[in-house]
């Protein structure tokens, strides 16, 4: 990504957002410069602008000294804006001068600073409904969203959890020979993480904890991980492709034979090899 452009992340909470405006910028030709990031929920429009923009010493009561923004800071650097969509209309409008003119001004300042960041975005929600609705700008969402990325919601990724699984228990348990047993890896990929990648994170660490030994159990997850293997998760509520009900049939019955995959391959009426092909899928 050794582009200038703006990028727009989008997905569900949990999706790694962050990370991959990480990624963005280690791999960009400001990797020496600083990653600041700006969080968008939850403050006002003025504590907002004064956290963006800085403020001059008496701008308003407390201002006991100047402050640099978080748009200073970035120089040279990456300006990850997360939950973007949460930015109130009054200052979006500020954003967008900013992106247009590359200056700003401090918060009680007067002085026109010129800013040199690149912007990363993220949101989890439909910013082109919220442009519909009128509750968020339609120029400032086409300056943001000149290279969007959709993150899929890890449940749309399903062939992707193990190897996450393992590189998260690795991250978390460093110089520990943690496994995770069939039944519990069964588990695992067949719960839907309704908080995507950061529930995944959470759901392993809990299972370090909670492990006497070396090898991680269905006993370690939380209930509702536990649960989903052991219902089964055939989708019945809805049609589904025959192949992605087999597999999570098959995930079912591995996490309750109490045997090895030989003889649950027996057991199933197919060879071994059959069996470790079909839960490859």
């Amino acid at each position: 990504a050794p582009s200038n452009t703006a990028a727009l992340l989008l997905g569900e909470s949990g999706t790694g957002k962050e990370l991959v405006a990480q990624a963005i910028h280690q791999q960009s030709g400001r990797v020496q410069g600083p990653f600041v990031v700006v969080e968008c929920s939850g403050l006002t429009e003025t504590l907002f602008e004064s956290e963006l923009f800085g403020y001059e010493k008496g701008a308003f009561t407390g201002a006991s000294q100047r402050k640099i923004g978080l748009v200073e800071s970035a120089m040279g650097g990456t300006l990850f804006l997360d939950e973007v969509g949460d930015i109130p209309l009054g200052l979006q409008v500020k954003l967008l001068r900013l992106l247009e003119t590359g200056t700003f001004r401090r918060v009680g300042g007067v002085e026109t600073l010129r800013a040199d960041f690149r912007l990363i975005a993220a949101t989890h929600r439909d910013i082109k409904e919220m442009v519909e609705r009128g509750s968020f700008r339609r120029d400032l969402y086409y300056r943001l969203g000149v290279f969007p990325i959709h993150l899929p919601a890890l449940r749309e990724r399903r062939e992707d959890i193990a190897l996450l699984a393992e590189t998260l228990l690795t991250r978390l348990a460093p110089g520990r020979a943690y496994t995770f047993s069939e039944a519990a890896q069964a588990s695992l990929l067949a719960y839907d993480y309704p908080g995507n990648i950061r529930e995944l994170r959470n759901i392993i660490e809990r299972a370090v904890l909670m492990a006497d030994g070396d090898t991680l159990l269905p006993e370690h997850l939380p209930p509702e991980v536990a649960s989903d293997a052991s219902a089964g998760r055939l989708g019945v509520d809805a049609i589904v492709p025959l192949e992605t009900a087999e597999l999570r049939y098959l995930q079912w019955a591995l996490a309750h034979h109490d045997g090895d995959r030989k003889s649950l391959a027996d057991q199933l009426g197919i060879s071994e090899r059959t069996l470790y092909r079909k839960l490859a899928v």
